[in-house]
């Protein structure tokens, strides 16, 4: 597998399904700023019809309606409706992803920590994805709200490094010193 982050700015992003599944993937497109994600659901729970709002679609999609898009999970939908819809959304050249059907995935759903601009994933390759989980929740004990701020800080000195004409790997090296001084890292100590 490749990793990647995608801009929800640029990829056009959906959500096929009924139930709180649908409604977990939704809330997660969201949070990394997907706020325009679309939600194709046939039966939507009301909560779920609630989450997307004016981004409801009330029908799993069709040929059309794929053809807008780049990225499809798929989610509470019967398996038969599940393989025909990845199998079109493949045929389109849409990425899709039916949720714990390894052979209808073309992407796997990373467990994620976000603080602030940070995003934390663990991956296990789609074959242990309560294993994923059960790291995430480790690093949200060593990466807590904090680095929200840390990350905005040091975004700021790279970009009035940036101005002075600092090199990259001189960046980098005062980055790694930065870090260092303040023993952000749980494994680090002061030198």
């Amino acid at each position: 597998m490749i990793p990647v982050s995608l801009d929800p700015r640029i990829v056009k992003l959906a959500v096929a399904g009924n139930g709180s599944l649908a409604l977990r993937r939704l809330r997660a497109l969201r949070q990394g700023g997907a706020t325009e994600a679309l939600l194709f659901a046939d039966a939507p729970s009301a909560e779920l019809a609630a989450e997307a709002g004016t981004f409801l679609r009330p029908a799993l999609p069709d040929e059309a309606a794929l053809q807008a898009l780049h990225v499809l999970w798929i989610v509470d939908v019967a398996p038969a409706q599940a393989a025909e819809l990845a199998t079109l959304a493949r045929r389109l050249r849409v990425l899709v992803n039916v949720e714990d059907v390894p052979d209808y995935c073309d992407f796997h759903s990373v467990a994620e920590l976000r603080r602030g601009d940070l995003l934390l994933t663990v991956s296990t390759n789609g074959m242990a994805p309560g294993l994923s989980g059960t790291i995430r929740r480790t690093l949200e004990t060593s990466f807590g709200p904090e680095w929200g701020q840390r990350v905005s800080e040091v975004a700021s000195l790279r970009q009035s490094w940036k101005e002075e004409g600092v090199s990259m790997p001189e960046a980098a090296r005062r980055i790694d010193a930065l870090v260092a001084e303040r023993c952000w890292l749980p494994l680090q100590t002061q030198n």
